[in-house]
């Protein structure tokens, strides 16, 4: 098998604001596994909070040797190798597994949900999501949403208040709050909490710093809402740490090294009692529709990351009017547009 990748910067269509940050681009590093002539793609996303960089992923893809390796159905036996690696660089390690599922599922001549033993529906729904704006860019991003069910919205400000007003005077649409972190006082928490409740709200998402797991019990308790983690959540390891804190977490193939610890981390977190939601970075369509070969297990879908950017690499999962039209096709059943 051969490996071969190489950096790609994702232009966003908008500035994307959370509470922590802004940015116009994200870094990416695209990867190819070929073997006999069929390729299966993958991709590291590179959002700032995961503190990888295009630079340490070539770096750790750099210590993969393939070359023991003449199945690719040996997946389990070659992810172990991967993870084995180096410890963290989880994005990295997502890019690797994403293109061998890829890769094994077009030789089985199968779609990837089938290989995962997860039934297809045709009613999965995703949210789109509003970043941190100004009120004309808000009132725009809500036109662009129209077709949408669901609104994510990012808070975390001094201004949360006056942005859910101003939303709520444009749409009526359930909403999913992502605070990132961005409350750091959980008396503050609840009463904000209190308030959304009454506003058509579904779920609160990270309110407190992820390190707060003890405030963050203290919330989950007394919320209306569900609380559900993301930062305080990455790998499957860290579930039982969190799962008395959360009502439920974001499951992002980011975050968890790929497809198989994703789908693990799903049923860890199904076996808890913990609500799922199946996230997303900016992203372009190969990783947006690997992941959404999972999100019939998902309680709560927010995959448009490949929405969001204006130089998609490939065809893939579309969203028309806010529902997942995923491929039926041989692996992940994206089509490369080579003229990019």
């Amino acid at each position: 098998m051969k490996l071969r990748y190489y950096p790609y910067t994702l232009q966003l269509k908008n500035q994307f604001t959370i509470s922590s940050h802004s940015r116009n681009t994200t870094p990416a590093v695209i990867v190819e596994v070929e073997h006999i002539g069929l390729i299966g793609y993958g991709e590291a996303s590179l959002p700032p909070y995961l503190v990888e960089e295009q630079s340490s992923v070539i770096n750790f893809l750099k210590k993969i040797s393939l070359d023991e390796f003449n199945d690719p159905f040996q997946i389990n036996l070659i992810l172990d190798y991967v993870n084995n690696i180096d410890t963290d660089n989880y994005a990295a390690k997502a890019s690797v597994d994403i293109a061998l599922h890829d890769l094994i599922c077009k030789k089985n001549k199968i779609p990837l949900y089938q290989f995962l033993n997860i039934k297809r529906s045709e009613n999965i729904f995703s949210s789109f999501t509003l970043g941190i704006s100004d009120e004309a860019s808000l009132k725009q991003k809500i036109e662009m949403a129209s077709g949408y069910k669901f609104l994510k919205v990012k808070l975390g400000t001094k201004d949360d208040k006056k942005i859910i007003s101003l939303i709520r005077t444009l749409t009526d649409k359930p909403l999913y709050i992502d605070v990132n972190q961005g409350w750091t006082d959980k008396y503050f928490a609840l009463d904000m909490i209190n308030w959304l409740a009454e506003l058509n709200v579904v779920l609160i998402e990270q309110p407190l710093p992820k390190e707060n797991l003890e405030d963050s019990i203290w919330l989950k308790e007394k919320s209306l809402l569900p609380v559900v983690a993301d930062e305080a959540v990455k790998v499957i390891d860290d579930i039982e740490n969190i799962a008395n804190s959360f009502s439920g977490i974001n499951v992002k193939l980011m975050k968890a090294g790929g497809i198989r610890e994703a789908h693990r981390m799903i049923l860890k977190a199904k076996s808890l009692n913990l609500k799922v939601m199946l996230g997303c970075m900016t992203e372009t369509s190969c990783a947006i529709t690997a992941a959404s070969h999972l999100a019939a297990l998902a309680d709560w879908v927010d995959l448009d990351g490949a929405e969001l950017i204006s130089n998609d690499l490939f065809n893939g999962t579309k969203i028309i009017n806010g529902r997942l039209l995923i491929p039926d096709l041989p692996g992940l059943g994206i089509e490369k547009i080579e003229e990019l």
